[in-house]
């Protein structure tokens, strides 16, 4: 169990200094706002308790300070007490006005000063006769009555304050409007979960102490519900700062794969009407996996195409629509689908038409096959996405029509040599 500790706890003391560093830039805008600075005191003494967590860190501040114990008194009094009323502090600020707040707070901060000031009397009567250190300080020490009610005390403050903040973040993460908020909310409600778990374990160790039981027989549990809960409580009070930010790399990468889908489209058309490009010199190769502003590339690629299909709708015959139609619905293929082959094949069609310098087969102003789709800007990216798919399977599949009507006739030709 102590080589366990020795692991997890240092992992989750370096977890809490990454999101104390991470808090501490906005303290340069937001050097007044109070959940900002609730947050760091959190951080910071959560980060500083799992520290002394550590058994051989706890072993050598007793030893360096030659007060026994007193390692376990900083981990209650800033892992549970303090930091569960900074956390909620933070959440209150979050959630309600600030005058609501700021009186609801100031009440949170009072009661856990009083469980701190008692706890700390009770650890000293506790502590007055004591000749050495207890490696595991409240499961050692739950018999003896001083202890247990300092045990007590702390479960308390720190169930009492996990519960508070469960209720705040599932209540108003139902209604918060912004979409980070909500779910850094119910992470946080999560972590609250496994902070209470332990909570609730070191509340059935007094029990089972009493019981004759052994509570290290289940300690494991204690590593393991701190590491989820301060993961989860860490990812949720950070996720409003961080979360834009996914979202926004995630819309990027989005873009940057629906460009280089569209890419076989936009080119085949390019090739038949150049005059589409707004910047003919990003018509390269290398511009197709630099394309820089990935959004305006995208939306500049979706213009070209829509002005190229325009243009070569006066080549779409309407027997190739016809034809292409009732082979898709042969196929078994419907709805956009169906439309969106049914387009691919008058393109090519067209683009064969154009590169032969063959006469337009209709107007310009009259409609060709399925060329009116209706919907915004992320409609039209869907449809022109489900037509260059249509684009790349019947160029694909007129390539293995050609080869395998070429080898025939190339081996013919063979027998026919002198």
């Amino acid at each position: 169990m102590t080589a366990v500790k020795a692991v997890v706890f240092p992992a989750c003391a370096v977890l809490c200094a990454l999101a104390l560093l991470y808090k501490l830039r906005d303290l340069r805008h937001q050097r007044n706002d109070p959940a900002l600075l609730a947050l760091l005191l959190a951080f910071a003494g959560k980060g500083i308790s799992f520290l002394l967590s550590t058994p051989s860190v706890s072993q050598a501040v007793d030893a360096r300070l030659g007060v026994a114990d007193i390692g376990a008194l900083g981990i209650h009094l800033l892992g549970g007490v303090a930091s569960s009323a900074a956390f909620l502090t933070a959440i209150v600020y979050w959630v309600y006005p600030p005058e609501t707040a700021r009186r609801r707070a100031l009440v949170r901060l009072l009661i856990a000063a009083l469980c701190a000031v008692a706890m700390i009397v009770l650890w000293a009567m506790a502590g007055s006769g004591a000749q050495q250190r207890s490696a595991h300080y409240l499961l050692q020490n739950a018999h003896r009555p001083l202890v247990a009610a300092y045990l007590l005390l702390y479960v308390s403050a720190f169930g009492a304050g996990m519960i508070e903040i469960i209720r705040l973040c599932r209540r108003y993460g139902r209604v918060a409007g912004r979409q980070w908020l909500r779910r850094g909310l119910y992470s946080t409600a999560i972590g609250a979960s496994a902070c209470l778990v332990y909570c609730l374990n070191r509340l059935l160790s007094l029990i089972a102490v009493q019981s004759g039981l052994d509570p290290l027989d289940w300690e494991l549990l204690t590593p393991v519900a701190n590491g989820i809960g301060i993961f989860f409580l860490v990812a949720g009070l950070t996720m409003p700062s961080w979360g834009p930010s996914v979202s926004e790399w995630r819309r990027l990468v989005r873009n940057f794969v629906t460009y280089q889908r569209l890419h076989p489209l936009w080119r085949a058309v390019y090739a038949a009407v150049p005059d589409i490009a707004l910047d003919p010199h990003r018509a390269g190769r290398l511009a197709r996996f630099l394309p820089g502003d990935i959004s305006y590339r995208l939306y500049r690629m979706v213009i070209e195409i829509q002005d190229g299909l325009l243009a070569l709708r006066p080549y779409m015959a309407p027997d190739v629509a016809t034809g292409a139609r009732k082979s898709a619905e042969d196929a078994g293929l419907s709805g956009d689908r169906l439309h969106a082959m049914v387009q691919a094949r008058s393109l090519v069609s067209a683009l064969r038409a154009r590169q032969d310098d063959r006469a337009p087969v209709r107007t310009s102003g009259e409609p060709g096959p399925e060329s009116a789709k209706g919907g915004g800007y992320t409609e039209e990216v869907a449809w022109l996405l489900e037509v260059a798919r249509a684009y790349t399977a019947v160029m694909s599949t007129d390539r293995s029509t050609d080869r395998s009507t070429e080898r025939p006739t190339d081996r013919s030709t063979e027998r026919n040599v002198p």
